[in-house]
């Protein structure tokens, strides 16, 4: 590590200068530092590269850092060290496709160029020749990287700073992402092995397996085959049986039901994308009566019952989406350690004026309202926006989460994200602007705050969920690296085009793209052992086998029974009514579900008291406490990269560490027992055992390096001394320790 110097006490810009340049301390490795570049993947090639860069660690007021080679790929941008490693560490959570030190383009969220002390943001297409002398690059996975460009040759660091603007900020082509040169070189290759217990939702079989599991009473549609209705609605779905192959046909992918999920009493969850409402009144005629038939199959599923919520109306837009993350990931996004500590006195209402712990909270009392209609009023329930491919998505899958165990264990939460966002056609090359539009009208983390919502479920209900918040946090990094096809298109139809060649003799031979759910393409088999939740509570083989005995025609188990003020229908009174439920059924009878905010809040907390007066059942029936303290901030996210805000040896990750190793040595236990009864002549061999963890491991361990551990006071010194001289420490009150609470 070289050191700069430091600033002073009340200033927190440096105030050293250097005037030992690189080449002064070690002239007899020039050569060999040019000839230093990070390993490239299949397909990856060099576009530019600059010597001597000073890469900045995050300390305060100072300007320490380690000298080495800035390059730029067609795949990330890449800084090597000049430095040898002293010891080498066993990493047990390392990424095979970018290490510590790399930033994937698509990641690349802004650029910032620095001169005489001024801060300016790079907009791509207005570079000039000259370099800034230092280079801050945030990232959308909250890294930030902090270059110095002055010891570099003039030419070199023009080039790098150029390369690295056009190749992450300037808009590209479908066809430059770098997943197309990857898959083009490893199409000779033996094929990676994909995980066969996840659902793709790619052919017939797989939607009528689906169906089939929840005793869903629809039909299977295949009227789009080849995406010859439309290239927003995948090849099969499936639809009420009421719905007729002219109505799909006539639609061209808008105003369609299609079926999500079925509930064991007959009652079914449906999303469509809304038709616009047409200014003529003879077209507006034929839309009502259009409307009114849909309408009419939907609640045929079950009961001719019907409620529908217009969500564009009721949740927030996905600009609104946009703009609240925008504040909100804006105070993890810092320089140096002294700007972090001088927001910490309002940084808790910061948060919670950005809108996003808000929107995360509508988004789950949605979810709520629509599990009491299915699970409390056994009614058919129709969700409609602009699209039916962004908000639809997320309170679907929020919902089929709540109420499906299935969709808890690993293989279903993946088998889940293909059906309703991969199959259900969300745009994700567009919300996550993997293209560099300048129009970012349609850039919105819309998938982000699914994941978000997953996680309040996790964090409250943690024994419910196989996969741990690691995964979650990994699943939110893989959507900026540009090689999955999970999230690389708008539609299925988008990728299968753009999986063709366009030469006549490579059509036998189309590109592979691989899912994210390769795991092996990202990690090793003990770094996917992360993902597993330790506290994760397995439904008995006596519970199953029972249950399959007594109730053979679905496999949830109800934490909540019949509501004592609202009795289920019952099929002697639907055969006595069947006709004056019809008569009324394109009136009053299906009319449209609206509450006011005040009105859907009482319902969802009545519900919620409810449902918590039972028996937890970590298979059955889960609701999110939606009070305020209950929506926290995913701290392992947001704050894994502050090195002063990790806890060595403490927090979360003590607790869990402890427990896989009760697990790791419970289960060499067990594999040892089984093995020396069934091989007994094997028995003298040594078998491998799990590593054991530090009990020195950072809090957000496995993403924080324990060798980048700071030792220096939590408040920095500066910064301390700084609020005694102004008095201001006393004035502060209780405002200080707000933050650590949280911590």
């Amino acid at each position: 590590m070289l050191g700069l110097g430091s600033g002073g006490v009340k200033s927190s810009k440096p105030s050293f200068v250097s005037y030992v340049t690189p080449e002064e301390i070690k002239p007899e490795r020039e050569s060999s530092r040019k000839e230093k570049h990070p390993d490239l993947l299949p397909g990856e090639v060099v576009f530019c590269s600059a010597t001597h860069v000073l890469k900045y660690t995050q300390d305060d007021a100072s300007q320490r850092g380690v000298y080495g080679t800035l390059v730029c790929t067609n795949f990330k941008i890449s800084f090597v060290s000049d430095e040898t490693p002293m010891e080498e560490m066993p990493q047990l959570f390392k990424n095979k496709l970018y290490g510590e030190n790399d930033i994937p383009l698509t990641c690349v969220d802004q650029i910032y160029g620095v001169n005489d002390e001024k801060k300016k943001l790079v907009i791509g297409g207005q570079v000039k020749n000259k370099s800034p002398s230092k280079l801050v690059i945030y990232c959308k996975d909250l890294r930030v990287f902090q270059f110095c460009l002055t010891y570099a040759k003039e030419e070199e660091a023009k080039k790098i700073f150029q390369g690295i603007v056009h190749h992450s900020l300037e808009p590209k082509s479908l066809k430059c992402i770098f997943a197309f040169s990857y898959c083009e070189m490893t199409a000779a290759a033996p094929e990676q092995p994909t995980n066969q217990k996840t659902i793709m939702f790619e052919s017939k079989d797989e939607w009528e397996m689906e169906m089939k599991r929840t005793k869903g009473n629809c039909r299977l549609a295949t009227a789009n085959e080849n995406y010859s209705i439309s290239e927003k609605l995948p090849q099969f779905f499936i639809v009420p049986s009421a719905v007729s192959e002219e109505d799909i046909v006539n639609s061209h992918g808008k105003g369609i039901p299609i079926w999500c999920w079925s509930h064991h009493s007959g009652c079914a969850l449906f999303k469509m994308a809304s038709l616009p409402l047409p200014q003529d009144d003879s077209v507006a005629q034929l839309h009502k009566k259009y409307m009114e038939r849909v309408y009419n199959a939907v609640a045929q599923n079950h009961l001719f019952s019907l409620k529908t919520e217009d969500l564009s109306a009721t949740l927030p837009s996905v600009q609104d989406i946009q703009q609240s993350y925008n504040k909100f990931k804006q105070y993890f996004l810092i320089d140096n350690i002294t700007e972090f500590w001088m927001s910490d006195m309002k940084w808790l209402s910061s948060l919670e004026n950005s809108g996003w712990l808000d929107h995360i909270r509508q988004c789950l009392t949605k979810a709520v309202e629509i599990v009491e209609c299915l699970e409390k009023e056994n009614t058919n329930v129709l969700m409609m926006e602009e699209d039916g491919s962004d908000l639809s998505c997320i309170i679907t899958s929020l919902v089929q989460l709540m109420m499906d165990p299935f969709f808890r264990t690993l293989s279903g939460f993946q088998s889940l994200v293909q059906k309703e966002w991969v199959a259900g056609c969300h745009s994700f090359l567009d919300r996550c602007n993997h293209l560099h539009q300048r129009d970012k009208e349609s850039q919105s983390p819309v998938f982000l705050l699914f994941l978000e919502c997953v996680w309040q479920l996790l964090q409250q209900h943690t024994p419910a969920f196989q996969f741990s918040e690691t995964y979650l946090t990994v699943l939110s990094d893989s959507i900026h690296v540009p090689l999955f096809s999970t999230f690389l298109f708008n539609s299925l139809c988008q990728k299968d085009s753009a999986m063709k060649f366009e030469s006549p003799e490579a059509q036998r031979n189309p590109l592979t793209f691989p899912t994210v759910w390769d795991w092996s393409l990202q990690f090793d088999c003990k770094a996917q052992d992360f993902f597993t939740n330790p506290l994760y509570v397995e439904k008995p083989k006596q519970e199953k086998a029972s249950r399959k005995t007594h109730r053979p025609k679905h496999q949830r188990q109800l934490s909540l029974p019949a509501t004592p003020f609202k009795s289920s229908p019952r099929r002697g009174f639907f055969k006595e009514e069947t006709d004056s439920l019809k008569k009324i059924l394109l009136g009053k009878r299906i009319t449209k579900w609206i509450h006011s905010p005040e009105a859907s809040a009482l319902t969802a907390r009545d519900f919620y008291q409810s449902w918590q007066r039972k028996p937890l059942d970590y298979h059955g029936l889960l609701l999110p406490c939606l009070d305020g303290p209950a929506i926290r901030v995913w701290m392992q996210r947001y704050l894994r990269w502050i090195p002063d805000l990790q806890i060595f040896g403490g927090g979360s990750v003590s607790i869990m560490t402890k427990i896989w190793d009760l697990v790791t040595e419970i289960q060499v236990l067990r594999d040892e027992l089984d093995w020396c009864t069934s091989n007994l002549q094997f028995s003298n061999q040594k078998r491998e055992v799990c590593p054991k963890f530090s009990a020195r491991m950072s809090s957000s361990f496995p993403f924080f390096s324990s060798h980048n551990r700071s030792f220096k006071p939590v408040i920095p010194t500066s910064l301390l001394q700084s609020m005694m001289i102004g008095g201001t420490l006393v004035d502060k009150e209780d405002e200080d320790t707000e933050f650590l609470g949280v911590v």
